[in-house]
């Protein structure tokens, strides 16, 4: 089993949805032991963000890329890889002012590549990231019911434009709403993690 693990909190060893997803790995290896973990920590080091430069390189034919667009397109190359190899993926997506971090969209800007990740069809787009099982943990100061929650159905529209349609989110609810419903929105995420992963 190939895991792939997207970090995208800036607040390091205090991130919430860094906790959950690392309880998530952790049950994913001790059930298969021979699995292998890749780590991208993209509040530790950002991946570059889509730009002039960069939409540039992209839209260059291959063998007409300078150096330095082909080391861009690289980067993202690499990211693609990545995705396409996983069996498992597990995304860390905090609320960040009603949305996902930057650094997430920054991920999923650069594997979301037509021709590779999807493509389009006389019916609309079909993703090509298929026969993935993808566990999403966000965290959030608040509390949001799912026909009011801001961030969750962008990255479900996300993955499933990608072909990622088999994905299970888990919330820790309330972490700035006191100590006492802070406890209980990450008990909740742990029990979420359990029953996730029985």
């Amino acid at each position: 089993m190939n895991i792939l693990q997207i970090t995208s909190s800036v607040r390091g060893k205090d991130s919430e949805t860094t906790r959950v997803t690392n309880l998530v790995i952790d049950k994913l290896v001790a059930a298969n032991p021979d699995a292998t973990v890749v780590r991208r920590d993209f509040g530790a080091q950002p991946h570059p963000l889509l730009d002039g430069a960069a939409v540039g390189a992209l839209f260059t034919p291959a063998d007409q890329r300078s150096s330095e667009q082909a080391a861009r397109v690289a980067l993202d190359d690499a990211l693609i890889a990545e995705a396409q190899a996983a069996d498992v993926i597990v995304i860390g997506a905090p609320m960040y002012n009603f949305g996902m971090p930057a650094q997430l969209k920054g991920w999923f800007d650069a594997i979301a590549r037509s021709g590779v990740t999807f493509r389009y069809t006389e019916t609309g787009p079909v993703g090509l990231l298929a026969n993935k099982k993808v566990y999403v943990a966000t965290a959030r100061g608040g509390v949001y019911p799912a026909e009011a929650d801001p961030q969750v159905p962008h990255i479900r529209m996300l993955l499933n434009f990608l072909g990622l349609s088999d994905h299970t989110f888990i919330y820790s609810h309330g972490l700035n709403m006191g100590p006492e419903a802070a406890a209980k929105g990450q008990q909740a995420a742990n029990e979420a993690v359990e029953a996730a992963l029985a």
